[in-house]
């Protein structure tokens, strides 16, 4: 079930997306038409209903995880749910999900350097059973990550609707 967000739920996540620690007082102060009370429940209905999830985002670069690598793998038929498992896992990796198209499975990997970022992927993930090959790209710079992903102003539902 799709949750509806208006102007004032928008411009909450977005602060916290800003500062996740941000004080009901301060959102209040930055919205300016809203009551402390008013944003104090709408940040528990947007926790309470599963829109938003409050907690801190550990940036692996500040402790010596400069590299990133994107996995493209591909698994054995009947295998994926038991590899995919395996790989969620891992403590470097950040991020695993099922793909349509060329490949099986999608994950993304932190290391400390190059060298350490290829014998993960070929000790490790081309290791697990069932994975029959893997497909390393190197991510240079990211320009946008997931935790700062922002609820469009306007959804597409929302535009069929006006038209």
């Amino acid at each position: 079930m799709s949750f509806t967000l208006d102007a004032i739920d928008r411009r909450i996540v977005s602060l916290l997306i800003e500062d996740g620690r941000m004080s009901s007082a301060e959102m209040t102060r930055r919205i300016g038409h809203v009551s402390e009370r008013t944003v104090r429940y709408r940040v528990d209905r947007l926790i309470n209903s599963g829109v938003i999830r409050v907690g801190a985002v550990v940036m692996p670069q500040a402790v010596g995880f400069t590299v990133v690598g994107d996995v493209f793998v591909d698994v054995a038929p009947g295998k994926l749910e038991g590899v995919a498992a395996q790989l969620v896992g891992l403590p470097t990796v950040s991020y695993v999900a099922g793909s349509v198209g060329e490949n099986d499975l999608s994950v993304q990997v932190y290391a400390r350097d190059t060298e350490e970022l290829l014998q993960f992927v070929n000790e490790v993930v081309g290791n697990v059973p069932g994975v029959t090959r893997t497909k390393l790209t190197m991510v240079p710079w990211k320009l946008k990550d997931v935790y700062e992903w922002q609820v469009p102003s306007e959804t597409a539902e929302e535009r069929r609707a006006t038209d």
